[in-house]
Parts: C-alpha cells; sequence; structure tokens
C-alpha cells in the first residue's frame, strides 16, 4: 500500500514538471515579445541575446501611434468590438426565441441556421460583399460591423443554454403582468450570466483579431483595424523588429489578460450548454 503511495505522488510530481515544462515553453516566445518591445533596436539585435531589456524604452510603443497611426486602428477596433457586442444581445434573443417561443417552422429555421455553421466563412464574402456594394456600404464601417451582428454559432449556444430555463418560471413573470423584453432583461439574461460571460469572451477575441473582413470591404486606411495595421507594419518596417514586437504585444496582451482572468466561464458555458 505504502509503495503504491509513494508510485502516485511521483507520477504526479512527474506532472506536474512536465507541465511546468511545457508552460514554460510555450510562455518563452510571448515573454520574449514582450521583453523585445521594451529594447531599443540595437538592443533587439545584439549577440548574445537579452531576455531582460538592458536600456528599457517606450519608443517602439510611442512611434506606433505617432508614426503608423495606431491610434485609428485601435479607435475602429473598438467601434468593432462594441458593435459585436450588440450584435451579442442581437444573437441571445434569436437564440431566446428559438428556445422558449412557439411559431411555425421553428425547428426548420433553426436547423437552416445551423447548416450556415458549416460553411466557410470565406465562402459568403464574395455574396455579402456584392450585396453591400448594392446598397453603397463598402468602404464604410457600417460596411464592416453589419455582417458580424449575427452569429449562427452564438445563436446555437443561448439557444442551448435557453432551453434549461424552465418554462413556468417565464410563465409565472407573464402571469404577473411581465412584458415580453421585461422578462428577456430582467429574468432571462440575469439567469444566463454564464454563456453571456463566454459569449462575451468569444465575441471579444474574434471582433479584437478582425483581419481579413475590414481588409476586403475597406480601401481607406483610416478604417483598418489593429489586425491590419499590424500587417501594414510587417510590410513598411520589416527590419525593425522592436516595432513589430510592439505592435503584436499591443494585440496580444489585452486577449490573454482578458482570457486569463475568465476562462473559467468558458469551461462552465460550454458545459451548462450541453457541449461535453
Amino acid at each position: 500500500m505504502k509503495n503504491k503511495t509513494t508510485k502516485s505522488k511521483a507520477e504526479k510530481l512527474l506532472i506536474i514538471v512536465l507541465l511546468a515544462l511545457g508552460g514554460i515553453i510555450v510562455s518563452v516566445p510571448f515573454i520574449w515579445m514582450i521583453s523585445s518591445s521594451f529594447k531599443p533596436e540595437s538592443e533587439v539585435l545584439q549577440i548574445p541575446p537579452s531576455l531582460i531589456p538592458e536600456n528599457p524604452t517606450l519608443e517602439n510603443y510611442v512611434n506606433l501611434f505617432e508614426s503608423m497611426n495606431f491610434g485609428v486602428y485601435l479607435r475602429n477596433t473598438l467601434i468593432i468590438v462594441l458593435f459585436s457586442f450588440v450584435g451579442l444581445f442581437f444573437n441571445a434573443m434569436a437564440g431566446y426565441g428559438f428556445a422558449k417561443y412557439q411559431f411555425k417552422g421553428r425547428e426548420k429555421i433553426f436547423y437552416i441556421v445551423l447548416a450556415t455553421m458549416m460553411i466557410p466563412a470565406q465562402v459568403t464574402m464574395i455574396p455579402v460583399y456584392l450585396i453591400l456594394n448594392e446598397m453603397g456600404l463598402t468602404n464604410t464601417m457600417t460596411g464592416i460591423v453589419l455582417p458580424g451582428l449575427a452569429a449562427a454559432f452564438s445563436i446555437f449556444l443561448f439557444r442551448q443554454f435557453m432551453t434549461t430555463i424552465p418554462t413556468d418560471l417565464i410563465e409565472a413573470a407573464r402571469l404577473d403582468g411581465a412584458g415580453e423584453f421585461y422578462i428577456f432583461f430582467r429574468l432571462i439574461v440575469p439567469i444566463a450570466k454564464p454563456i453571456f460571460a463566454v459569449q462575451g469572451i468569444l465575441t471579444f477575441i474574434g471582433a479584437w483579431n478582425s483581419f481579413l473582413w475590414p481588409l476586403i470591404i475597406a480601401n481607406d486606411e483610416s478604417l483598418y483595424t489593429l489586425s491590419v495595421g499590424l500587417s501594414l507594419l510587417q510590410g513598411q518596417y520589416a527590419n525593425n523588429f522592436g516595432l513589430q514586437m510592439a505592435g503584436a504585444a499591443f494585440m496580444v496582451v489585452p486577449i490573454i489578460i482578458i482570457f486569463s482572468f475568465f476562462q473559467k466561464y468558458i469551461v462552465e458555458g460550454f458545459t451548462m450548454s450541453g457541449i461535453k
């Protein structure tokens, strides 16, 4: 019995060491990226390299906003993030409707929504572009944010979660005289906080990293996002590695911070939505 206990502890210790080693290996590129963003250009290329900056500077970050218009790219990205959260509530309403309302063709419409998840986004970009072009919305911020207001996967997750909410609770609220919008915002939304947290994280990550669609729909640099700006940075300043590291860090660090704080909600939300 004692040998089994000792063996079990040794196995756990080995697993912990391997996981810690793997975490360190995975983290090295991110640490190097952040460290290099605070180095002057001469120090980034020095041999042997140094992990900690010897002469730390904010010059690379200042140049991002002075020379590369990253302030404009940041503004556009935040606008997309804001409207993506507006679309999040539309998706929640759609999921609630599919889960709790009885109407003709409900299942067929829901299956059509699910079927759109099987179509790659790149396939629909051309017809969506042509539609927006006919509407005169190309090269506008409206054209950038409009297609992202509805997402089949988001509707599916909300629907799966809201089917678990007791219908009797909603009926009781209706008997008390509550309207449909009151029920949704004051009853359903508080109950659905876990799935809202999950979808909020995924929505932020998707909007923050938006690259291909803004690049296609916008010809004016004043409408570009941070991802597009980072791509321009790699092309125009290919030899300025410190500036490139600053741009990459500016893109990645907010996502890492948000994910590290809210990662538990992702597992909880997926589990409560019936996805195992």
